[in-house]
C-alpha cells in the first residue's frame, strides 16, 4: 500500500502502457468533443446548402464546345430562267413610261366608260396598264390639223378637264404628275402617273400667254410639228418658234419634235437648253414615214440625250419593234431610246398586231429584247430611266433658266 502511494501516477502510467502493448489496435483513442459554448459562447446556426448532385458519368469526361456555326445569309429567290419571267421581274422594278397615249381624244368620243373594271373594246384600262408594267404615260392632247384658232384651243383644253376628270375619279390607280418627282411618288404607291401632254403646237394660238396657260393647268410637253413657226413651209425654226424653244426651257415644258422637218429639229436644238423628245417616232432607215426619224436626227440626240420614244404602229410585231429599237439605240445611243405603245384606240379601229394587241404585251417585247442581248441596264433606261432623265432635266434647266432670265412681256 505504501509504494502505491508513494508514486500513484507511475503505475497508472504502468498500466496504460500495458495494454497498449497488449492490443494497441483494439482499443482506439478517443477524444472528447470540445463545445464550442465552452469557449466563445453559442455559436450562430450554419446555413443550409442543398448538397451538390453527383455528377453524371458523361459529364466528368470534359467535351469541346462545338464551334457555332457560319451565318447562313438570307436565301435569294431564284433567278427567272425564261425570258418571260425575267421580262415581268425588270418591268416590276422599272416600269414603263409610256410616252404617247390617245385615250383622252378616244374617251372624249365616249358616253360611258369604266377603266377600273375594265373595257373590251379598248386596248387601255388600268388592269392591263398593270399587267404590262406601265408605271407613267402621257396623256396626248393632240388635235386634228383642221383644227384651228379658238376651235382648236376649246377642243385642248376640254381634253384636259376630260384627263384630270378620268385621274380623279380612279386614285387607286391613276395620280396626276408635273414633275420627276411626282412620277417617282406615284410609282412608289402603286399609282400610275399621268403627264398632261403633248399638246399641239397650233393650238397656241401662236401666243406665247396661251402657252404659259397651258402650263398653269399641268401640261408638260408641246408638239411642234404642224406649226408655222417650226419649219412647216420649209423655213426652218421662225424668230417666234425661237421665243417658244426659251419659254417652254424657262416654264419646264418638254419640246417634242415628233415629225417636225430636220431643219426645225436643229434649229431646237441650236436654241434649246434642256434635251428634246420623240413622243411617238421610230427609224426612218427601217420604215420611211413622216414621223420617223432620220439617222442625223437619232445621232443629233445624243450630245443632250435627247430620247426618241419608239411607236407601235398597228402593223407592227414584237420583232418588228425590237428592229427599231435595235436601230435607235445603235445610232443615238442607250440612252436615248425609250418606248411609246401609242395605246388608248378603240380596237376596232385599231388594231394591233396580236403579240402587241394591248397595253398589257409589253413583257412579251422585253423578253424579245432580252433575247437579243439587251441586259438589265439598257432595259432599265429603255422603260423608265430615260423618260424621267429627260422631265427631271427639264426641270433643272426651269430653275437655272427662271433665275436669270425675265418673263417675257408682249410689244
Amino acid at each position: 500500500m505504501a509504494d502505491l502511494q508513494d508514486d500513484p501516477q507511475s503505475s497508472s502510467t504502468a498500466a496504460v502502457g500495458e495494454l497498449d502493448r497488449i492490443a494497441p489496435a483494439a482499443v482506439p483513442k478517443r477524444t472528447a468533443p470540445v463545445s464550442p459554448e465552452s469557449v466563445s459562447g453559442p455559436a450562430p446556426a450554419a446555413e443550409l446548402t442543398e448538397p451538390e448532385p453527383e455528377p453524371e458519368l458523361a459529364e466528368l469526361v470534359a467535351e469541346p464546345e462545338p464551334e457555332p456555326a457560319p451565318e447562313l445569309a438570307e436565301p435569294q429567290p431564284p433567278e427567272p430562267q425564261d425570258s418571260l419571267s425575267r421580262a415581268h421581274a425588270l418591268l416590276a422594278a422599272h416600269p414603263v413610261a409610256d410616252g404617247y397615249n390617245r385615250l383622252a381624244w378616244t374617251l372624249g368620243q365616249r358616253q360611258w366608260h369604266d377603266l377600273e373594271l375594265g373595257e373590251s373594246t379598248l386596248d387601255t384600262d388600268i388592269p392591263r396598264l398593270r399587267t404590262g408594267g406601265v408605271g407613267a404615260q402621257f396623256w396626248s392632247l393632240l388635235v386634228p390639223a383642221e383644227y384651228a384658232g379658238d376651235r382648236a384651243i376649246s377642243a385642248t383644253l376640254e381634253q384636259i378637264d376630260l384627263v384630270k376628270k378620268v385621274v380623279a375619279a380612279y386614285p387607286e390607280g391613276l395620280r396626276l404628275a408635273l414633275t420627276a418627282g411626282d412620277m417617282a411618288d406615284a410609282r412608289n404607291c402603286g399609282r400610275i402617273a399621268s403627264l398632261l401632254g403633248p399638246v399641239s403646237g397650233h393650238a397656241l394660238g401662236e401666243s406665247l400667254g396661251t402657252l404659259r396657260a397651258y402650263h398653269a393647268l399641268g401640261v408638260r410637253s408641246v408638239a411642234f410639228a404642224g406649226t408655222r413657226w417650226a419649219g412647216a413651209k420649209g423655213e426652218g425654226l421662225t424668230p417666234f418658234g425661237q421665243e417658244v424653244v426659251r419659254e417652254m426651257n424657262r416654264l419646264g415644258v418638254l419640246i417634242d419634235l415628233t415629225g417636225a422637218p430636220r431643219e426645225a429639229v436643229h434649229g431646237v436644238l441650236s436654241v434649246s437648253r434642256a434635251p428634246v423628245l420623240l413622243s411617238h417616232s421610230g427609224a426612218r432607215a427601217l420604215t420611211d414615214t413622216p414621223t420617223n426619224a432620220s439617222d442625223d436626227v437619232l445621232r443629233a440626240l445624243t450630245p443632250d440625250k435627247g430620247v426618241c420614244m419608239v411607236g407601235f404602229a398597228p402593223e407592227q410585231t414584237v420583232r418588228r419593234v425590237a428592229d427599231h429599237l435595235d436601230h435607235v439605240r445603235e445610232v443615238a445611243g442607250p440612252e436615248c431610246v425609250g418606248l411609246s405603245g401609242m395605246y388608248g384606240a378603240d380596237v376596232a379601229d385599231v388594231p394591233h398586231a396580236d403579240d402587241l394587241r394591248d397595253v398589257s404585251c409589253y413583257p412579251h417585247l422585253i423578253a424579245e429584247l432580252l433575247d437579243r442581248g439587251w441586259d438589265a441596264a439598257d432595259i432599265a433606261l429603255l422603260t423608265w430611266g430615260n423618260a424621267a432623265r429627260v422631265v427631271r432635266d427639264t426641270e433643272f434647266t426651269s430653275r437655272a433658266t427662271r433665275r436669270r432670265r425675265p418673263i417675257p412681256t408682249a410689244p
